[in-house]
């Protein structure tokens, strides 16, 4: 069990400097565990309590913790991808759109992750719908209003599902940074239903898609090209919302509807080191039914 604090900024300068004397103690984009707004536009940061006595978490670890907000009052981000151009991709809860803070934000967050020589920042994930943003300079995109949700980076594009849609989108690179969103191809589509959630990261250029019938694995070593590895089915509203280096998944569980998963769970590690996706299908199937993942409700909303 980690020991953590919290932390709570009411303006753009206080994040600013707290985040320099957070990085300055040591404090990297691995150890921050949630970042989240409240409703009044404050932004609340989960990290341990004592830096130089936690050793470096990973994705997956971090993907497995309860959220410590309460969900209803708080906004979570998902993941935070610094671009080349210096644009940014926010995953989040839709409604931190609302704020105007959120391009300071989106900025803030960005810097930190380029001062520490890191390509992204993932946080613990917490229930909600989806949301996914491009922000460059004073201006932001709200992708998802064009349907276009759980941004992914790779190194040729951005990758991302659609809403209600069995598809895998596409957008290279040079149109990103030409700031358009307009040119998304279809590259691939799920044998397996609507693509519900896209794994958080591209890990040796693999990446699940969870989808309404089961799970997909695909290969995107030569994208816009995409080669399918592996596939199962399986049902109960399965998710991997991403790995561990060389080791086990994060998998979580909740409500598949048409749109996503509703009413997710914080994730369990499943497998250990080596574990593919093909052992992954034969430990699911083998633990849905147990104490580690009771099948969830549908949410109230």
């Amino acid at each position: 069990m980690i020991e953590t604090r919290r932390l709570r900024y009411k303006s753009a300068l206080a994040m600013i400097k707290g985040l320099k004397d957070l990085f300055e103690e040591g404090l990297r984009p691995r150890e921050v565990m949630f970042v989240a707004f409240d409703p009044r536009g404050d932004v609340h940061l989960e990290i341990p309590a004592h830096i130089h006595d936690v050793q470096r978490l990973k994705v997956g670890h971090k993907l497995t913790l309860a959220w410590p907000f309460d969900v209803q009052k708080s906004f979570y981000l998902d993941a935070v991808h610094p671009m080349p151009d210096k644009s940014v991709i926010i995953n989040g809860d839709r409604r931190i759109g609302r704020f105007s803070s959120l391009i300071d934000v989106a900025s803030l967050v960005s810097w930190f992750v380029n001062e520490a020589q890191d390509e992204s920042i993932f946080f613990g994930s917490a229930p909600h719908q989806p949301g996914s943003w491009y922000v460059r300079g004073e201006e932001y995109d709200a992708l998802h209003l064009r349907g276009y949700v759980d941004i992914v980076h790779a190194g040729q594009g951005l990758l991302a599902r659609r809403v209600m849609d069995p598809g895998l989108f596409f957008l290279p690179i040079e149109e990103a940074a030409r700031g358009n969103m307009e040119p998304w191809q279809r590259i691939f589509d799920s044998p397996l239903g609507n693509v519900l959630m896209l794994e958080h990261r591209l890990l040796y250029d693999q990446l699940v898609m969870s989808c309404q019938e089961g799970l997909v694995e695909v290969d995107l070593y030569e994208l816009p090209r995409v080669h399918e590895s592996g596939r199962f089915t399986i049902r109960g509203g399965f998710g991997v919302l991403g790995r561990i280096t060389g080791g086990a998944f994060a998998v979580t569980r909740g409500v598949p509807m048409d749109w996503g998963i509703d009413n997710m769970q914080p994730a369990v590690l499943v497998g250990s080191a080596g574990c593919s996706f093909l052992e992954l299908r034969k430990l699911l199937r083998e633990m849905r039914d147990g104490p580690l993942f009771p099948r969830p409700k549908p949410s109230s909303d």
